[in-house]
């Protein structure tokens, strides 16, 4: 019986030894961190030792950080196990020691991930998910061929599919200049768009089944669901994708589908035309007229967007619109000023855009009504009285553009109600505000400017039409359709970082 117990001890004994030793080993691979820390010190030395590395700038207080933390991580073991490895690493952006590096990759916003290819000599930005699925099967992709290539049927309907943007390379052989200058327009192009290559047109769904030169052919999900191209010179290369892959009209809706082509369209250089309107009616008259429209001035320099009111809340706050004036038409040129046409009746689309490309609408200014009192210490400033209060008031003007949502504007109120009150018997000095969220802005006299997604609250100086101005940035306003509002760049739910 001792003899039992004595072995039972033991058997226990080795037990308890085994559980503590497999524990102190689970603890170990929980603790190994497979994101790679980088700061100035190291930053260079390790990029140069990758042909593929992923690096995120990030801020300690930055909650989408914080978020996206424990989804890098994970996606960080799995590729480490991929062949060959994939790096993630990250760098403190929020370091003083490293705001230089974040500087020189133009860091904005957090957090803020690159793609740094061929040792850091090439570098984009990341434009995949942000969860550790997403992330692993976009790196993949990234990693591998710019373009791949279609060898069947079955290869080609998987590859190309109904609902993206697509380009194929069609050649009698994989060789030349213009098979040269297509794979360096995929390696340029491949974060925003797919790239495939065939030496069969038969294989592909759609299109001319002879093609018996270089030809690129374009799918796409809307218009005529495709187009062929013929010129490889590379800056024709990339004009015609960029051209072709957007839609004649751009749908702004609540349709994840639609985003990124809302986001090319806010992106893009032209002037933009939005036409505002209820979606209720599919056969409405107001969009086969506006698309026929868009179509005629295609090339042009005006995009076109067509909004449905329920989805474009943001657009009406950042414009000054009312429902009651839909349907609309807003054109926003290229130097920030707005044309506005509400309560649009159907035979005036084409007649109205007709004015505003001779030059013959005049702009649309947002502002607040002006105030019945404005007697505190800190006068109130609107749009519609800018001209007299400030520029032609003949005094020392101190103006502060703010947003009511803005923290470091809330820090400031009291002390600019103390400088305010402290000159309020100097008849040759006036302290004021603006809501800039709320007011339009001459952007040719004041510098006040969004930065990536962030506001920034400047104070001007206005002495004899003279001014200096000075500016801080704040956080972002929270939003309950989207991680932030940004009143600087609308729309902000599309916008691609953020700012906790």
């Amino acid at each position: 019986m001792a003899f039992r117990v004595f072995m039972l001890s033991i058997l226990l004994l080795f037990s308890l030894v085994a559980i503590s030793s497999a524990s102190e080993s689970d603890g170990a691979d929980s603790s190994t961190e497979f994101v790679l820390t980088l700061d100035q010190s190291n930053f260079s030395e390790i990029v140069s030792k990758h042909d593929f590395i992923v690096v995120e700038f990030y801020a300690p207080w930055c909650g989408h950080c914080k978020k996206l933390a424990p989804e890098y991580e994970k996606a960080a073991s799995v590729l480490s196990s991929h062949d060959p490895p994939i790096a993630l690493a990250k760098v403190d952006a929020n370091d003083e020691l490293n705001r230089e590096l974040a500087s020189n990759y133009e860091v904005k916003g957090f957090p803020t991930l690159k793609i740094l290819r061929d040792g850091g000599k090439t570098v984009e930005d990341y434009k995949g998910p942000r969860d550790a699925e997403g992330i692993v099967a976009y790196l993949k992709k990234q990693s591998g061929p710019a373009s791949v290539e279609i060898r069947s049927a079955e290869d080609a309907t998987n590859f190309i599919g109904d609902n993206r943007v697509v380009i194929v390379g069609i050649f009698p052989e994989f060789s030349g200049e213009e098979f040269i200058n297509f794979t360096a327009l995929a390696e340029k192009l491949r974060s925003d768009y797919e790239f495939g290559h065939t030496l069969d047109a038969k294989l592909l769904p759609r299109g001319e089944l002879s093609v018996t030169k270089p030809t690129i052919r374009l799918f796409k999900p809307f218009d005529e669901l495709f187009v062929d191209f013929q010129d490889f010179h590379v800056d024709a290369l990339g004009k015609f994708v960029e051209e072709s892959s957007m839609p004649t009209v751009t749908v702004y809706n609540k349709d994840p589908s639609n985003h990124p082509y809302v986001i090319k369209f806010f992106n893009s250089p032209n002037a933009k035309a939005m036409l505002f309107m209820n979606f209720s009616d599919e056969n409405d008259p107001y969009k086969t007229k506006y698309h026929e429209v868009a179509k005629e001035y295609k090339g042009k320099g005006i995009s076109f967007l067509l909004g449905d009111i329920d989805a474009s809340q943001g657009a009406f706050q950042f414009f000054g619109l009312k429902e009651d004036q839909v349907p609309l038409i807003v054109i926003q040129s290229n130097d920030g000023q707005k044309y506005l046409k509400p309560n649009l009746e159907l035979d005036h689309i084409a007649s109205w855009i007709k004015e505003f490309k001779d030059g013959n609408v005049l702009p649309f200014v947002k502002s607040e009504p002006i105030p019945a009192t404005n007697n505190e210490p800190v006068k109130i400033v609107v749009a519609d009285t800018l001209q007299e209060m400030v520029f032609n008031s003949e005094k020392n003007v101190l103006l502060e553009f703010y947003a009511p949502w803005c923290g470091h504007c809330k820090n400031l109120a009291p002390i600019l109600d103390e400088v305010a009150v402290s000159f309020e018997n100097d008849t040759d000095v006036v302290i004021a505000k603006l809501d800039a969220t709320a007011n339009d802005i001459p952007q040719d006299t004041f510098e006040v400017k969004g930065i990536g997604i962030k506001y920034r609250r400047n104070l001007h100086l206005r002495r004899n039409f003279d001014f200096a101005g000075e500016g801080k940035l704040c956080h972002q306003k929270k939003s309950s359709d989207s991680p932030t509002q940004d009143f600087c760049n609308f729309p902000a739910a599309y916008s691609p970082k953020a700012v906790s």
